[in-house]
């Protein structure tokens, strides 16, 4: 079976046979049936790119020209594949080491336009209040209809300090609204924590780094000793987590869960796509030669009542996380409805310093539920005042993937006949006028001002309750 790589490099030679075929050299054009490339449709491809080059209003660079048939080749594919040039491909390694510039926000394209899926937490998007769902319509005077993606998030980029205006379309509201952000190197801290209370550990994880698995073990060691005896309760926070690497979350869920528990598999049609990848140190040290962080972690932490929040930010790897834990019956599922992302993209560098970004397979709970275009139900659902009808899903995104499951396999694993409780906290009207006269910056997660927080720390305290009993 021949590599992802080699089926990449493939396509691309595909297209570079087209333009020879319209050269009238046969040799490649035998070439091109033996390895059963579409000849008709790569001569097409020859054709509209010769037309291009002789009668386009301006003269267009051939790098151009083959970067942009690239990227549409991959973006046409789903809302998370793309084609990624030198630049590209840098700035996403210093995202995933947690650091990098720009305005922070998880984007994807809905429209023509460019989607806000998360804004990443203490990033000028998040203080300057965008939210999940935001359509961005300019950015300073460009119109992001017709850009690709990757141009997008370019012109978001910038010398740390400078300015930008976006136009930003909001559903509920009657007019765009506007945000002066200034661009700051983003250094995302991704995990943070405290006492919530005496015997009650807080843990928010803001994105699945590099080094997030590791940061999660030190943060609950310290807390741990912090409390001088075992903790009653952990609440894990990851609302508007937008995700990221999968051994991160696969390190994160181990912290939790006994030693070889299942805590995902993925299926796809390449082979080194099937993976199986329990809670132990192989599968989340990602081959790196490190010593286990999690060698010497408290085992007590392990068996303590815990609850994880998740919201429609939460995305991809914290669905990973929060399906093992609710599957493997470790943790109540507390919050609203999550994002849906199921789906798996593999980076791909290529030889000259390029990459592509491709959706190479679905990743499955270990109860088998596929997660895509679904999301994870909540054991509880705890209202976050938002308005269901405005909440952007991956079942929205145009050429999303579709779910391979039946829609009664997607449902939370509870006993039988039981549905989703809802939280019987119920809003005055006193609270409803209150919370439509808050102000519109961002509530700081884990503050007493963070009422699913309050709520899910309730419940928590609940189930140590039960657990003594």
């Amino acid at each position: 079976m021949r590599s992802k790589f080699e089926k990449f490099t493939l396509i691309a030679c595909g297209a570079m046979i087209g333009v020879l075929i319209s050269l009238n050299l046969p040799v490649f054009a035998d070439k091109a049936e033996k390895n059963n490339l579409p000849i008709d449709e790569l001569r097409t491809f020859a054709e509209v790119f010769g037309k291009i080059k002789s009668d386009y209003v301006e003269p267009v660079e051939d790098k151009k020209l083959i970067n942009e048939a690239l990227n549409g080749m991959l973006t046409g594919l789903d809302p998370h594949s793309s084609f990624l040039n030198t630049e590209d491909f840098k700035d996403l390694n210093q995202a995933t080491q947690g650091e990098f510039g720009g305005l922070g926000i998880e984007v994807g394209m809905e429209d023509g336009f460019v989607k806000v899926i998360s804004p990443i937490e203490d990033s000028p998007a998040y203080k300057a209040g965008l939210k999940s769902g935001d359509l961005i319509m300019k950015l300073d005077e460009t119109s992001t209809k017709g850009l690709t993606l990757n141009d997008s998030v370019k012109k978001m980029r910038g010398k740390p300090g400078s300015s930008i205006v976006l136009t930003v379309l909001r559903k509920g509201e009657t007019k765009p609204l506007i945000f002066n952000l200034v661009r700051a190197v983003i250094k995302s801290q991704s995990v943070k924590g405290k006492l919530a209370e005496p015997n009650y550990a807080y843990v928010r994880v803001a994105q699945f780094q590099e080094h997030t698995g590791e940061d999660l073990a030190k943060l609950l060691k310290n807390l741990r000793q912090q409390n001088k005896v075992p903790l009653k309760g952990i609440l894990l926070d990851l609302r508007n987590n937008p995700g990221g690497l999968l051994n991160a979350a696969v390190g994160v869920s181990a912290a939790f869960l006994p030693k070889g528990d299942l805590v995902v598999y993925t299926e796809g049609r390449a082979q080194d796509s099937k993976m199986h990848l329990t809670a132990t140190p192989e599968n989340y040290l990602k081959g790196s030669g490190k010593d286990d962080y999690l060698k010497d972690f408290p085992e007590d932490i392990r068996s303590t009542p815990m609850a994880v929040l998740v919201n429609n930010g939460s995305a991809s790897a914290s669905e990973i996380v929060a399906g093992a834990l609710q599957d493997h019956k470790r943790a109540l599922i507390v919050g609203m409805q999550s994002f849906g992302k199921g789906s798996v993209q593999s980076i791909l560098p290529m030889n000259n310093g390029t990459a592509i970004k491709m959706t190479t397979a679905r990743y499955f709970t270990p109860k088998g539920r596929s997660i895509q275009a679904k999301g994870i139900v909540p054991d509880i659902i705890v209202d976050d005042g938002s308005d269901p009808s405005f909440m952007t899903k991956e079942a929205d995104l145009t050429n999303h993937l579709s779910n391979p499951k039946d829609a009664d396999a997607n449902v939370a694993p509870k006993d039988k006949d039981s549905k989703p409780i809802t939280s019987p906290v119920k809003k005055s009207e006193e609270d409803k006028k209150k919370t439509s006269d808050a102000p519109s910056g961002p509530i700081e997660p884990g503050s007493k001002a963070d009422k699913q927080f309050q709520e899910a720390m309730n419940i928590l305290k609940g189930l140590q309750i039960i657990q003594n009993k």
